[in-house]
This record gives C-alpha cells, structure tokens and sequence, in this order.
C-alpha cells in the first residue's frame, strides 16, 4: 500500500497544463534561430564527437531495453550535462556538423525522458521530451521531433489522460513527423495513434490506424536507411501495442492473440524489459478471460524474467497482479501461494 501510494503522488505531479505541443511558427522560428546563434564556448565540435554521443545513445538505449529504465540513467543524465553540454556551445566546421549534434544531444536526451518514464519519473520524463524535442527543432530533424511527440502519448495515456495524448499522437504524425520518418518509424508512430485513438472512444479510427501501422511496417527492410533510435521496434513490439489497443476496444481475445504474437516473435534476453511487460499484460488479459491457471503461469514467467530488471513499467504489472490475485488467495493451492509470494518479494525489493 505504501508502494502505490507513493507511485500514485508520482502520477499525480504530472502536469498536464506544461504539455507542449510545437507549432509550425515555433519549429520556424526555432529553425531560423539555430542558423544564426554565436558558439558560447572555445570547443572544437567535429564528426567524431557526434559518432562519439551516438554510440553513447546506442550503448545506453540497448542497455535500457535489457534491464529498465532504471540501470545507468545518472550515468545517461551526467553524460548530458557535462560532455554534451560542452559539445552543443562549441564551435562547428560547418552547419550540418551543427546540425548532426543538436539531433545526437536530442536523440540522448530523448533517452533521458524515456527512462525516466520507464523508471515511473513522470516529471523527470515530461522535463527532458521537453528538452529533446526543442533540441529536434534545433536540428530541424521533423521524424526525430515526431518519435519524441510519440513517446510523450504514450506516457500521457498511460497515465490515463486520453484526450490529451490523442493530440500528442495527431501531432507526431503531422507534417514531415511521418512522411519524412522511415516505414519502421512510421509503424511506431502510427501504433501509438491507434491505441490513442482507442482510449479515446474511436473505434473505427483506431482500426484503421491499426492497419496502416501494419502496413508500413511491412515496408521496412534491413537495408533501410533509418536512424538507429528504431532498433527495437520489430513485428513484437507492434503486436504488443496492437494488444494494448484491442484491450482498450474489449476485443480480450484479440488482445491475447497479439500478446501471444508478440512472447513468441522476441528475442527475449536482449528486449528483457519489454517482454517482461507483455508477459504481465498478458497475464492480466487471461485472468480476465476466466484462465486463472493460464495466468499464472503467465505472471511466474514474468517474474523469472524480471530478474536484474529495474523497471517501474514493469514493478506496475506486479502491482496489477497482486491485486487482482486478491480474490483467488481464499483458495488455497500451492502454485498460486508460490506465484503470489514471489510477486510480494518482488515489490519489497523497491521500497
């Protein structure tokens, strides 16, 4: 109890009203800045220092996919703070070097933002989007701009602000956000719009938009030329969002297939967080089918994935199974007194 109450007051400091959505005179004018802004420091910034934040980016954003959010993000945000800092006020051989930065530092702090979300820091999460989308702007990177819109959807609809994310959504695909994006990057932006649109009682947009997200990532091939921050997304993580979005609809047993889908396409280890998240959706899902064994089993191969795992996405699906193994601990049974101790102890890890 004492748990959730303090991850509810973590919900609740979210501000809705510091949702900023970019318009196109602010992207303009933010562009037309970048062009003509003086260096406040005496550093050289090259190429080689924007392949060096990049591999940072990807050494980190792979890491965060396999144990949360919450292993090395001070790392991610000292790095930010100091070397990026230093890089984003020096001086540049030329505008696209310039340019390459600023979208590198949006792409890190992007990263910043969504750990923070991953680690249920919904403030945190809401401050640094906000930095990484400015710095898109400042890169004049549009799909880059449309990724960070996406992921701030998703936090807001997670935290069950429906309404809200659907413009956050309609904005990530608005303009050159989608049509300059790559197939892959489409598909995720696109996915996250639908299960927008479902929350927020649009049936037959929601499907639709299911479609086409399916259909662009049908377009994508390795030999894409598309930006690194999509390395993760792959036919699982579409059918784990189109999952979330048929839940939403109350299609449960078109929910459950996508899940299913999505556990059987993943490469478990290096996706550990996420598959550890689909497998607790999963669970959930089931039991409320009326497959309570099934849903057990589900939840215990949740947890064995859970392990080393620092995810407040993650630590919310125990939370939800607890409380809804609640009516069933009067039972009695073995398996479900192990499934339910384990979950306990999982949960007292973190307080």
């Amino acid at each position: 109890m004492d748990l959730q109450r303090r991850r509810t007051l973590k919900r609740t400091a979210f501000s809705l009203a510091g949702m900023f959505l970019p318009s196109d005179r602010w992207w303009q004018d933010t562009v037309t800045a970048a062009r003509t802004r003086k260096p406040s420091a005496g550093w050289h910034v090259g190429p080689d220092d924007v392949a060096a934040v990049r591999e940072m980016t990807q050494l980190l954003s792979q890491r965060e996919q396999r144990r949360g959010g919450g292993d090395g993000r001070s790392a991610l945000v000292a790095y930010l703070r100091t070397d990026v800092a230093g890089y984003l006020g020096g001086r540049f051989p030329d505008h696209r070097t310039r340019q390459e930065m600023f979208n590198a530092a949006g792409e890190l702090a992007y990263l910043a933002g969504w750990t923070a979300f991953d680690s249920s820091e919904h403030v945190l999460a809401q401050k640094w989007l906000d930095v990484a989308l400015r710095l898109s702007a400042e890169a004049d990177d549009a799909p880059l701009a449309g990724h960070i819109l996406r992921a701030q959807a998703h936090q807001t609809l997670d935290l069950g602000h429906p309404a809200q994310a659907l413009r956050l959504a309609e904005s990530s695909l608005a303009h050159r956000r989608y049509t300059d994006a790559s197939p892959r990057e489409r598909s995720l932006l696109g996915v996250v719009h639908a299960r927008s649109l479902a929350a927020a009682g649009h049936k037959r947009q929601a499907i639709a938009a299911l479609l086409r997200a399916e259909d662009d990532l049908r377009h994508a091939e390795n030999g894409d030329d598309e930006p690194a921050r999509v390395f993760f997304f792959s036919e699982a993580s579409l059918a784990h969002e189109t999952a979330r979005t048929l839940q939403v609809l109350g299609d449960l047993r078109g929910a459950e297939r996508e899940f299913r889908r999505s556990v059987r396409t993943r490469r478990a280890q290096p996706f550990a967080r996420t598959h550890a998240v689909t497998l607790g959706l999963l669970g959930a899902v089931q039991i409320r089918r009326g497959a309570v064994d099934a849903a057990c089993a589900t939840w215990s191969q949740a947890l064995d994935t859970m392990r080393g795992v620092q995810s407040g996405r993650a630590l919310d699906t125990v939370v939800h199974m607890r409380r809804t193994l609640s009516p069933y601990r009067g039972r009695g049974g073995t398996a479900l007194s192990e499934l339910d101790d384990r979950a306990r102890a999982v949960i007292g890890q973190v307080r």
